[in-house]
């Protein structure tokens, strides 16, 4: 009976790929009724993200940001708070990257990039700090400002970007030149646009399971994330621990941003409309059931699913939107825990009775 609910716990690994299996099991059904081959589609899947180095070193890519905007919203969740607004901190990040790489664009590049990225992601951070600074002192939701942040995100960096650094005839800025220096690898994946955000989003993980559970701050913020009242009858500031989580939280964000717009696209386009990457963050957090080591995985299961479903259109003529029913699925049965150990139970159940006989 222990064994089976060490196996059950939350952080186990069992519940996590039963739940995977049945998103794809669920996928796989839904392709059948639309008449689909659901072993043509996920083959052509696998093959579009692993079949050639350019889509391998492309579906790195596509990872990158989601691990980042996974901890943004993790870390804050972590910390008692809801942070929607992941993608309003990607926008601040992205643009005020642009800014400092356009502004001094003499500098070399080694000063440069590591000056943009450090703005980037602080950027970000500040943007956050302001939902998390009105819930500390005025007790407003931050689900309410973070949401409305977004929006104020994206037209203040539409404002920024075309009237300061707007690359005439274009819809987008100029082009920042030095951040070429961001690629690594170009030769190996066939000019695929991996860079070195990749590296910084993996140390960020490491960053974010080393300060939540092995330093006193960290300590502080999941206290004061699980009883406020209780932290604050034990000496904590909870105010301070509200802002400082915010603040960390928009980091991760403004970095998703940053490094999308230095080691990606080399310039930043003028958006109609949210780019999105916060609310895939959502998604990849609940995958990873807020943990920093299962945010990684959640991420790289999303990117994989995400890059991937363009195979799935082109040789099995699978619409892509259908794996946003396999993502769907498999964050509902992560969700629901219940179901997946519902499944699960007759399994160990006969296996526990064989060991008796």
């Amino acid at each position: 009976m222990d064994k089976l609910r060490k196996i059950f716990t939350m952080d186990s690994l069992i519940v996590p790929l039963v739940a995977i299996l049945l998103g794809l099991l669920v996928g796989a059904v839904v392709m059948l009724i639309g008449g689909y081959n659901p072993l043509v589609a996920y083959g052509a899947l696998i093959k579009r993200v692993v079949g050639n180095p350019y889509d391998f070193g492309e579906t790195i890519r596509q990872i990158t940001p989601l691990i980042f905007t996974g901890l943004a919203v993790a870390f804050a969740f972590r910390s008692g708070m809801f942070n929607i607004g992941a993608d309003g901190q990607v926008l601040i990040g992205m643009t005020t990257a642009t800014a400092v790489s356009l502004s001094f664009a003499g500098l070399p590049s080694a000063i440069l990039v590591p000056l943009a990225v450090i703005a980037g992601g602080i950027a970000g951070g500040l943007w956050a700090a302001i939902a998390g600074y009105l819930k500390a002192k005025r007790g407003i939701n931050e689900v309410i400002t973070t949401i409305m942040l977004n929006w104020t995100a994206l037209y203040l960096s539409n404002y920024v970007i075309r009237n300061f650094f707007l690359l005439k005839g274009q819809n987008r800025s100029e082009d920042i030149e030095a951040s070429a220096s961001m690629t690594f690898l170009f030769g190996i994946f066939n000019n695929a646009r991996l860079h070195w955000g990749t590296v910084i989003a993996l140390l960020a993980a490491v960053f974010f399971f080393v300060y939540l559970w092995k330093t006193k701050q960290g300590y502080e913020m999941r206290s004061v994330g699980l009883n406020p009242n209780a932290a604050e009858y034990a000496g904590m500031n909870v105010g301070r621990n509200v802002v400082k989580a915010m603040f960390i939280s928009g980091v991760f964000a403004g970095l998703a941003g940053t490094f999308e717009v230095l080691g990606v696209f080399h310039y930043q386009s003028v958006y109609a409309a949210s780019p999105g990457y916060g609310f895939d963050g959502i998604a990849v957090a609940l995958l990873g059931m807020n943990h920093p080591f299962g945010v990684v995985l959640g991420a790289i299961l999303y990117g994989v699913l995400t890059y991937g479903s363009a195979g799935m259109s082109f040789a099995a003529k699978v619409p892509p939107e259908l794996i946003k029913i396999v993502l769907g699925s498999i964050i509902f049965f992560i969700a629901a825990q219940g179901i997946v150990r519902l499944v699960l139970k007759p399994f160990f159940l006969k296996r526990k009775k064989e060991k008796v006989l």
